[in-house]
This record gives C-alpha cells, sequence and structure tokens, in this order.
C-alpha cells in the first residue's frame, strides 16, 4: 500500500512519464513493423521463394476461426508447417514436370464427401454427376471462387499421389536382399559368451563433460540440428492467501453458521437474521452466501472430498459438518437426507443389425437374425451367469467388448430411456433383454450406489488485496534489484527460489510448469533483449514470474542440456567399453570370464532376424560375428547394446538352399511401403529454409 500511496503522490509526474513512454512505444513500433523498418516483409522463404506476410496472415486467421480454441501461434505454426510442405512438393512436381488432367481432379474432389456425396450433384440413380456439379457453380458465381481454392488443393494432393506412385515405383526389392533375408531368419548358430555389462560399473565413475558432448554434436550435425534458442531462468512470486486472509475467510463462513443482528433502516429497528442451522429457506441462503450455487443433485460417496467423504456422507438428515477445506474453498455443508440407487453399474452385450448406427459390428444380420442371437446369448448368461464377461468379450458390438461389457457407473438418464429404466428398475444381479436404436442389449445389473444430499456454502480462499499489494511490492523489488544485480543472490537474500533455466524457441508457446506463456517466449527473442535481461511478467491465477534471459544459443544445435541425458549414455557406454576391453583377456572363453569375473553363457540357435540373448536383450553384433567365427573359433571383445562380449562358437546351421525368395522379397517389399513418407523430412533436412516469424506478432 506504501507503493500505491507514493504513485498517487506523484500523479502528475506519472502521467507525464507514462505519456512519454507511449510516445517512445509508438514510435518505436513504427520503426519495427512500419515504412521505416529494415525487416523482411516476408514471412519467410523456402528454397529462394518467398512466403508473403499478408497471404500467410489470412491463412492463420483462417486457421483460428476453424480451430476449436487454437491460439494464434498455434494457428501460425501449423500455417508454417503447410507453407514450407507444399513449397517443397512444388518445387519437386515442377522439376517432374507433373500434370493433372480434368478427370484425376474430379476424382479426387469426388473423394470429399461433402462434393462426392452431396444430394445436389447426384443423378436419378445415386450416383456423382459431373454436369449437375458444373452446373451447380455456374449458376451460384459467389461459391466459385471457394471452388477454385478447393481444386488448386485437390491438384496438389492428385500430384502428390502420382508422386508417392513413382516413389514406390522406384524402390525395388532385388532377389539377393531376398536371398539376405532369408539366410537372416533361417542360419542359426549356438555359442558360447562372456557379458561384461555396462551396468557392472557404476556411472558415477564414468566422468562426461560439456565439451565431449558437445564435439560428440558437432561430428553427427544432422543429428542434433537445431533452430536458435533461449535459455531463460525464472523466479515465481506466488499471488497466494496469507494464513490471514485463510483464518479470515473460515471466521467468516463460521459465522453463517448461527444467526446475527442487523439494522433495518426501513422499520428503524434491529431485526434479527436466521443462520444457515436455523434457515428456512436453505436454497436462497446457499446463494446468498456462497461462491458455488447450489446443488440439488444427489451425490456418491466416491464423488465427495477425500478427506471428509466418510463425515459428510454419514450426517444425519439437518446435522451440520465445517468448516471444512475443499480445495481453494473453505466450505460448511448441511445434509438433506439420502436416497439410494442415484447411480448404477452395469455390463451389457450388444447385437446390432443392419440399419443401427454401430461403428463395431463384429457381422452383418438382420433384425431378426440380431434378435435370435440376442436371446440365444441371453439363455447362455441366464444358465451360467459367470460366462457374462467371456461372451461379452467375444460378441458384443460396442467398444465395451474389451472390457468385458462393463460400462462403468452412470447416473440417471444418461443411458437411452429403454436401458436406463431397465437398470434403475431392477436390482443387483438382474440380467435381462433389451431392445434399444442400437440393438439388442443383454444387460446385467453389477451395482449401485447411494448418495446424499448437501446444502454447502463454499467461500474461495484467495489474497486480500492486502496480500496481494505486498506480493506485488516483493516482485517488484526483486525485479529492480536483480535487473542490475546477481539474480540468484538477489533471490536468496529475498527467500525466493530460482527456477532452471527453461530452453525455448522462438515459436515455442510453453515455458516449462507455467505452461502457455507466449508473452515470456515472445520478450525473450524480442531485438532489444539480451543476456542478462530481467523483466516481471503477472499470470492470471499464479502470481508474478520475473524471468532472466539466461543465455543464447544460436551455434544450430540442440541445447546441451536437452540432449545430455541421450548423449551422456552414450559417452559413458563408450568409455565403459574401453574400460571392459581392457578387462577382457585371455586364450580360452573361461579365462575371459575369470577375468572379469563373470560366467559363460550359452546361446542356442540364435538368429540375425532375431538376435535376442538371454537376460540381456537384443545384440545383432554380437550374432553377427558369432555367425562369421569358425566352430571353436574365440572372438576378440565385441562392443554390443547392453556390454561387451566374447564369443566362442560351437556351432553354425546353414539355411538349406532354396530356389525362390518371393516370400522374403514380398516381406522386404512390405516393410518399405511406407518410404513415401519419409521424401517430406528428406526435402526439409536439405532445404534452405529461412524463418522470420519471431519478427511479427505471433
Amino acid at each position: 500500500m506504501a507503493v500505491l500511496s507514493k504513485i498517487r503522490q506523484r500523479s502528475a509526474l506519472m502521467i507525464a512519464v507514462i505519456a512519454l513512454a507511449l510516445f517512445a512505444f509508438i514510435i518505436g513500433d513504427l520503426f519495427k513493423s512500419g515504412s521505416f523498418s529494415s525487416t523482411s516483409k516476408d514471412v519467410g522463404s523456402v528454397n529462394g521463394k518467398d512466403i508473403s506476410f499478408e497471404d500467410f496472415r489470412i491463412k492463420v486467421s483462417n486457421v483460428e476461426k476453424s480451430g476449436q480454441g487454437i491460439s494464434a501461434t498455434a494457428a501460425a505454426n501449423r500455417v508454417w508447417e503447410e507453407e514450407v510442405s507444399v513449397a517443397l512438393l512444388t518445387s519437386e512436381f515442377e522439376k517432374l514436370g507433373l500434370r493433372v488432367g480434368e478427370k484425376h481432379l474430379i476424382e479426387v474432389l469426388k473423394a470429399d464427401p461433402n462434393i462426392g456425396q452431396n444430394p445436389q450433384f447426384l443423378n436419378g440413380a445415386g450416383i456423382f454427376d459431373l454436369a449437375k456439379f458444373k452446373e451447380f457453380f455456374k449458376s451460384n458465381p459467389a461459391l466459385a471462387e471457394s471452388l477454385k481454392e478447393r481444386e488448386k488443393s485437390a491438384e496438389l494432393n492428385a500430384k502428390f499421389q502420382i508422386y508417392s506412385t513413382l516413389v514406390r515405383a522406384g524402390s525395388y526389392t532385388t532377389k539377393s536382399e531376398g536371398k539376405l533375408k532369408y539366410e537372416m531368419e533361417a542360419d542359426k548358430v549356438s555359442f558360447a559368451y562372456v557379458a561384461g555389462l555396462f551396468s557392472t560399473i557404476k556411472d558415477s565413475d564414468v566422468k562426461i563433460t560439456d565439451s565431449e558432448i558437445t564435439d560428440y554434436m558437432k561430428k553427427n550435425e544432422k543429428k542434433f540440428k537445431s533452430e536458435e534458442s533461449r535459455e531463460i531462468e525464472y523466479v515465481l512470486v506466488e499471488d497466494k492467501p496469507s494464513p490471514e486472509d485463510i483464518n479470515e475467510v473460515k471466521a467468516k463462513i463460521t459465522g453463517l453458521l448461527s444467526g446475527s443482528v442487523v439494522y433495518n433502516q426501513a422499520t428503524g429497528k434491529n431485526d434479527t437474521v436466521a443462520g444457515f442451522r436455523t434457515t428456512k429457506n436453505i436454497v436462497e441462503f446457499v446463494n446468498s452466501n456462497s461462491d458455488v450455487p447450489y446443488d440439488s443433485t444427489y451425490i456418491a460417496k466416491n464423488r465427495l472430498p477425500a478427506v471428509d467423504a466418510d463425515k459428510l456422507y454419514n450426517l444425519a438428515p439437518g446435522e451440520i459438518y465445517g468448516p471444512y477445506v475443499n480445495g481453494d474453498y473453505y466450505c460448511i455443508s448441511k445434509s438433506l437426507g439420502k436416497k439410494s440407487g442415484v447411480n448404477a453399474k452395469a455390463s451389457h452385450i450388444l447385437i446390432s443389425y443392419e440399419g443401427t448406427q454401430v461403428p463395431n459390428q463384429k457381422e452383418k444380420r438382420s433384425k431378426d437374425q440380431a434378435r435370435a442371437k440376442a436371446e440365444s446369448l441371453l439363455a447362455q448368461v441366464n444358465a451360467n451367469p459367470e460366462s457374462f464377461l467371456m461372451l461379452a468379450y467375444t460378441n458384443s458390438d460396442d467398444s465395451s467388448a474389451q472390457q468385458g461389457g462393463d460400462l462403468g457407473y452412470f447416473g440417471p438418464g444418461q443411458m437411452v430411456k429403454p436401458f436406463n429404466d431397465f437398470v434403475f428398475n431392477n436390482a443387483i444381479g438382474k440380467i435381462g433383454l433389451v431392445e434399444t436404436d442400437f440393438g439388442y442389449h443383454i444387460i446385467k445389473v453389477t451395482d449401485k450406489q447411494d448418495g446424499v444430499r448437501l446444502a454447502t456454502i463454499a467461500q474461495k480462499i484467495q489474497p486480500s488485496e492486502a496480500t496481494s499489494d505486498k506480493i506485488f511490492t516483493k516482485a517488484t523489488q526483486f525485479e529492480m534489484s536483480a535487473a542490475d544485480k546477481d539474480f540468484n543472490q538477489v533471490a536468496k537474500s529475498m527467500g525466493l527460489t530460482v527456477n532452471s533455466g527453461i530452453s525455448v524457441k522462438a515459436m515455442d508457446e510453453n515455458f516449462g510448469a507455467l505452461g502457455n506463456q507466449r508473452a515470456i517466449v515472445r520478450w525473450g527473442f524480442d531485438s532489444d533483449t539480451e543476456v542478462g535481461d530481467v523483466k516481471r511478467f503477472e499470470v492470471a491465477n499464479v502470481g508474478h514470474v520475473i524471468a532472466r534471459v539466461k543465455s543464447v544459443d544460436d551455434s544450430g544445435l540442440a541445447p546441451l542440456s536437452q540432449v545430455r541425458p541421450y548423449v551422456e549414455s552414450i559417452l559413458k557406454n563408450k568409455k565403459k567399453t574401453e574400460m571392459l576391453k581392457a578387462k577382457m583377456t585371455g586364450n580360452s572363453i573361461e579365462a575371459v570370464a575369470k577375468a572379469v569375473g563373470a560366467k559363460v553363457l550359452q546361446a542356442t540357435d540364435v538368429t540375425l532376424d532375431n538376435p535376442m540373448l538371454e537376460n540381456v536383450g537384443q545384440e545383432p553384433k554380437v550374432v553377427g560375428n558369432a555367425l562369421a567365427l569358425k566352430p571353436n573359433a574365440l572372438s576378440a571383445p565385441i562392443e554390443g547394446t547392453m556390454g561387451v562380449y566374447v564369443v566362442k562358437n560351437i556351432k553354425t546351421t546353414k539355411a538349406p538352399a532354396i530356389k525362390d525368395f518371393a516370400p522374403y522379397v514380398a516381406k522386404l517389399k512390405a516393410q518399405s511401403a511406407g518410404d513415401a513418407n519419409r521424401i517430406l523430412p528428406a526435402l526439409k533436412d536439405i532445404a534452405e529454409i529461412k524463418d522470420n516469424r519471431k519478427q511479427f506478432n505471433f
């Protein structure tokens, strides 16, 4: 409050300062985004082809309008990916000279149900009529523009279909590859081995430096390629209620239990106002004093606040419990009585038939056939109720079949009426047959829950104005002190915690545990923001975040903090490999085992197609080396996936000679069926893509 008082005292000065700041902001904005700016007018480019900002903005706006609550940044990211993909693919189409004829274009358009199945475009036989389609847009010129956009998209899709077909056709599997596949499956080897596992050396005994990780990334640059990033650390000053605020809410809600005396200006006399214990109009009293409106529903015990559920559920009618804390609220509750069977639990077996809107039909059947099957299943269940689960699993046309027909708990009116009436009008254990619009249901009522109706007054526990002022003052003081002093030292002196730096990219929204904090990310990438800069942000329902740019990474490699767990493990295993290799010496497998203090293990009839070693995992390099050895020959130490191995070949069984490798060629072809999906990532990898989006307000 002292800060607010000083501001009031200097109001004239503050108005002048604010006016000057606004003027500077407007002028600065003109230089940044207006005709004085030297920044790009394009949102980016792909291989030298510019992406116009204006077109991009319109597309982003359309995505925002069509999406359900999608943010401007998320929409911009989606449109950017589409624009880059279209630019790359279009370039490839042009190189190949791909063209799409009208017939192909119409076929692609017809695949859209809004066109291909639109009654306006169908003839008397229910078949798409091209003449009707053309006539419709000829007589509706206002819609012709939207058709042009649809045709552009359809043309692109049609070309991509041709392009994908060409890629698949160009992918050829040879007979030799088929032969190798056969041998990998059929060649078998039995061998003795000694395993020096990486896990036998403590991670703490192997040190990896930052420079070693960086060197590894540089050697594998493609794998660790990344956009420019900022590491931002922050202090959170939570806007939360003080103990005094909590006690005040508790006292206020406790005071509602008893009546109170208030002065009536109309009569000039004191009136006695009934409290929660004695009020005649419970609903009005709750709605007048609670932050949460009165709820007349009966609530099952498992839906009550866990800590207080037993006491709340077992209240006698008219009895009051509280005050108690439920989440962010202090509450008092009065029981208005119990009711049996407020929720029910049931299982069912659904037998649908042609004409019902059920997506999981296991077989086609008429209504009569469905009824006959349902009656047969009902007889089986009545004869043996324990069979219900398995019969549901094997026969039900509902997704609940995977749970043995179990539908869980539900309240009155949540199921279609015939189903609802059967469940709520019958006792637990009752089994019967019911018909609904979905088909025939064999239903078993498995449980029911009683419920209690509570009149609850809930008042939110939140910081008072005085508390919020103190929190604001503390956050502002920290921001000002940290701007020119050591961030960590200032935080420590004020009893605040510095949260670990979060690595963000220019178009990120998420900011660690704080979730979507686009404003913080945008500030981090502002052209005026430098390493060491500090700024305070107000986060709704959380408090004040004081952020500091810790570092800028424009190396083109992924941030060290992100890749460390992955790369460190690789580098540690490499060092452990050398340590284990130095130990694994000897002229026999037994001598090697003794040197490392391990046992000699056996592998029998292992193949390269399934190179599994018992209690270890897949080790293809080990099995490959074993296959290459002559009988009784000892290998040199082999670096595997889980450790270092020395193997001794016992027996190799070569695959019988066959003439036809077609089945194995077919297997390999099937494995490469999705190769076309790798085209776009490969094109992006070699493309020159410039992204200017951070210059614009997304």
